[in-house]
């Protein structure tokens, strides 16, 4: 980031709340950018570099979902959905299109920033990560290049399932509790516990031969999950 706190790109179809939302970030350091559509949104996201983008759900043609998953096609920008549906079914939907968080309206400004300062700061140690790869039988995880192979075969991950899977794996035989993998997924430990039981069964569904008796993650009944698998002794790469 430069000598400001950071870049950060607005999407909103509504003024008042690119106006509120601009005023608090500039307040802070932040510089502000501006769409007031999904598709201004996917434009500025890939022209204008931002650090961090605030995306409005509900919005006339391309909505928040669709841009979300635009974006994601070219970048893993952090992004944070802006939302008055607090469905945990909609909350799901944005963070499968590939959104780091959501904030619900009308908005808190002490809990917008802080929930920045936490995908920022979670930003930075991504791209300071060391070149490391993580190998065990059926399953490649590169840290370096963000990819899995399960198998052989590169699988993708969501955002979300990717954090999760990193944690996982880099606390390899050691229980996690449920608090710990919303914080490493979502930033913060008080989302329904059902985000966190639903994530874990999509990333079975994508590394396990059969989810239903998961070799890989393993649910320790009323305490947590971990991650359980013999590491590799040959260094050679899936890749």
């Amino acid at each position: 980031m430069s000598a400001t706190q950071g870049r950060i790109l607005v999407v909103d179809d509504n003024p008042r709340y690119v106006r509120l939302i601009t005023i608090n970030l500039e307040a802070s350091g932040y510089t502000v950018i501006s769409a007031a559509n999904g598709d201004e949104a996917v434009e500025l996201a890939a022209g204008a570099n931002p650090d961090l983008i605030l995306l409005d759900i509900d919005m006339p043609g391309k909505d928040g979902f669709e841009a979300c998953r635009h974006i994601r096609q070219f970048s893993d920008v952090p992004i944070v959905m802006l939302t008055a549906l607090t469905q945990v079914e909609s909350v799901v939907k944005g963070l499968d299109a590939g959104a780091d968080d959501y904030v619900t309206k009308p908005l808190e400004a002490d809990e917008l920033l802080a929930r920045i300062r936490a995908r920022l700061r979670r930003a930075d140690r991504s791209r300071a990560e060391v070149d490391s790869v993580h190998r065990f039988e059926g399953l490649t995880l590169d840290l370096h290049r963000r990819r899995l192979f399960v198998r052989g075969d590169e699988v993708h991950l969501t955002p979300t399932e990717y954090r999760l899977l990193v944690e996982l794996v880099t606390h390899a035989g050691r229980i996690l509790f449920p608090d710990h993998l919303l914080e490493a997924g979502w930033g913060i430990s008080d989302h329904e516990p059902q985000l966190l039981w639903q994530a874990i069964h999509r990333l079975r569904q994508k590394i396990e031969v059969d989810a239903s008796h998961p070799r890989y993650i393993q649910t320790r009944s009323g305490i947590g999950y971990v991650f359980v698998a013999p590491r590799c002794r040959d260094d050679a790469g899936d890749a």
